[in-house]
Formats: C-alpha cells, structure tokens, sequence
C-alpha cells in the first residue's frame, strides 16, 4: 500500500522510539490502532452512503425511463 522497505520501517520505527521513548510507544500504537479503526468505519458509512445514493438514482431514473414509455404509449393509443 505503501511501498515502505524493511529498512525504511525500521527507520521510522526508531525515529518514533527516540521521539516518544520506549515508555509511551505502547500507549502510541494503541492510539493509533484506534484511530486507524475509526477511519476505516468512517470510509465504510460514506461507502455505504455513497452506494445508497446510486441505488436512488437508478430507481429514480426507472422511474421516469416507465413514465416516459407509458405517455409514448398514451400518445400513440390517441392517433
């Protein structure tokens, strides 16, 4: 997803050690490991809310592809 190397993985690894230090790295992934979790919730409702929507357009648009067909068959019954 990212493309980040073993060396490179390890390099961030270590640079967060020495900014957080070892006591507080728990308490960061756990953090973090939540924040990740809520965003992946948070892409879930838009997916869902995004594929709602078109389901109410493809509705909507049967809707109006029948009501065109019966007013052609309306006109057509007239002549």
């Amino acid at each position: 997803m990212f493309n980040i190397g073993t060396n490179e993985l390890l390099l961030i690894l270590a640079i967060v050690l020495l900014i957080f230090g070892p006591k507080k790295l728990p308490e960061l992934a756990k953090s973090l490991g939540k924040a990740i979790n809520e965003f992946r919730k948070a892409s879930s409702g838009v997916a869902n809310e995004v594929e709602n929507i078109k389901n109410e357009v493809k509705e909507t648009t049967k809707v109006k592809d029948k009501k065109k067909e019966d007013d052609i068959e309306k006109i057509k019954v007239k002549e």
